[in-house]
């Protein structure tokens, strides 16, 4: 459900050309706001990268098969060698795929970037505000190509779409700002220059009639005592646990699915399925 406010961050972000930075609790649909977006404004499937805590920089920007391609040298021998090309072996990540966009913007999800070391948020937007990067192995053969002759070289090569897309000199460089919607689940601070150059927004704690809707938008025929869940599940949230929307839906799921289910089954699956996120 968007609300109003959300909306506003929504269209903030899009006029400011900023990254969106949603903070909230998990299951809060931080995660499938950049769906929504991308479908309103025609920008076909969303990029998603998914942040850890070994992610760096060059992981959202594209990936070089070095080996494969010293592999396929050595395998090879003469002019066979000598056709093969470094585009041939470079993929580009999300970020890559969308600052290579030429047709139309594309949007991105940079879900749980509190989760990455403390260089990346400030790494990527430098990025973001530069609108272009090197390849270096495709700068070099560019270089070597170019020798006598005129106007830039260009190099296919593949999206994290699956796309193949136009590379100038070994450079991406940005046609289209592409919407960047980031997700936190407040589990660390940011520098306040990477909080400057974002437009953020928190997601209230789903209430009721968002969590009715949410179920209802899933699955049938959640009534009575069951439907009660839901109701309880919103308070715990109130109260501070860590839950998420998806641990109801799962266990609504399960015990609206199969009737025969007695009432002790139903409080295991409670006790299992409803647990708070402890971590424990």
């Amino acid at each position: 459900m968007v609300t109003d406010d959300l909306l506003d961050a929504v269209n903030a972000a899009l006029h400011l050309r900023r990254p969106l930075l949603l903070t909230g609790a998990p299951g809060s649909g931080k995660s499938t706001l950049v769906s929504l977006v991308a479908a309103e404004l025609a920008l076909g499937d969303p990029l998603k990268w998914y942040i850890t805590s070994r992610s760096a920089l060059a992981d959202g920007l594209f990936q070089y098969d070095a080996l494969g391609r010293l592999h396929a040298t050595q395998i090879r021998s003469g002019e066979d060698a000598s056709a093969l090309r470094p585009e041939d072996y470079v993929t580009l990540g999300p970020l890559g795929t969308a600052l290579a966009s030429r047709d139309k913007p594309r949007a991105v999800l940079i879900d749980e970037i509190d989760k990455s070391d403390f260089d990346l948020p400030s790494d990527l937007l430098n990025v973001l505000e530069e609108g272009e990067f090197d390849i270096p192995p495709l700068v070099r053969a560019a270089r070597a190509t170019r020798e006598g002759a005129d106007g830039p070289v260009l190099q296919q090569v593949r999206g994290a779409d699956r796309r193949m897309y136009t590379v100038d000199d070994g450079v991406v460089r940005r046609t289209h700002w592409p919407v960047i919607i980031m997700t936190s689940n407040g589990e660390r601070t940011f520098p306040a220059p990477f909080l400057r150059r974002c437009v953020r927004f928190e997601m209230a704690t789903p209430t009721v009639p968002f969590l009715e809707s949410v179920v209802d938008g899933y699955l049938d025929k959640v009534k009575g005592k069951d439907r009660k869940k839901i109701a309880e599940f919103a308070q715990r949230l109130v109260s501070g646990e860590r839950l998420a929307v998806d641990q109801l839906l799962n266990y609504l799921f399960l015990v609206t699915a199969d009737h025969g289910i007695d009432a002790t089954t139903r409080e295991r699956l409670e006790n299992t399925l409803l647990e708070e996120l402890s971590g424990r």
